[in-house]
């Protein structure tokens, strides 16, 4: 059965540290980057709301909230990431809440993250799945989480309400612990490949 603790990640150009309140001042230049507020399809908070995000967050019973650290440009924090989901039953959790500075995008921060965060899950704490889930019309997202390895499970239709009022379907999908040492090979070639 998984018991998710609060811990720090890292391997050495990322860092994943427990959210805290004391984060709030750095989210607001991560989210500024980008004025990624402004995104619609997307969980970035407002620089007026970001102290209640990071309040929210701590607040959830089963999310794990991390800020990314980019150790590559002197400690900046450059967005955030969560375990939430968590169903310690059936040993399942899900990736997500997660965002970056639009300059760290498509760098080494996400696939790094995503590293990090699985390879816990599966070798640390013995998930038998881990999911993501985002809005149908995020594609940037989409693309970015088949770029992982993780299959497409399917669409909820008419799941969640949008910022703006409006009701998105959510895209679902996941990795299994079977197929956990592919999808680390895959990973870590991305890590690794010349770009």
């Amino acid at each position: 059965m998984l018991t998710i603790q609060p811990t720090t990640l890292t391997d050495g150009r990322i860092r994943l540290e427990p959210l805290k309140l004391e984060h709030v001042d750095a989210l607001k230049a991560a989210a500024a980057d980008g004025q990624l507020w402004n995104i619609r399809v997307t969980s970035v908070p407002s620089p007026d709301d970001t102290h209640g995000y990071v309040e929210r967050a701590l607040a959830m019973k089963d999310r794990l909230a991390f800020v990314v650290v980019d150790l590559e440009s002197q400690n900046r924090i450059v967005g955030t990431t969560s375990f939430h989901d968590i169903v310690p039953a059936i040993d399942r959790l899900e990736i997500g809440w997660t965002w970056y500075a639009k300059s760290t995008q498509r760098s080494h921060v996400n696939t790094g993250a995503k590293m990090l965060l699985l390879t816990h899950a599966f070798e640390t704490l013995g998930a038998k799945v881990v999911g993501w889930r985002t809005d149908n019309y995020n594609f940037a997202s989409q693309a970015a989480i088949e770029r992982l390895g993780a299959k497409k499970d399917g669409v909820i239709r008419h799941h969640a309400v949008r910022r703006d009022g409006t009701v998105r379907d959510t895209v679902m999908y996941s990795v299994t612990a079977g197929e956990w040492p592919e999808v680390k090979a895959h990973l870590k070639y991305q890590q690794t490949k010349p770009r």
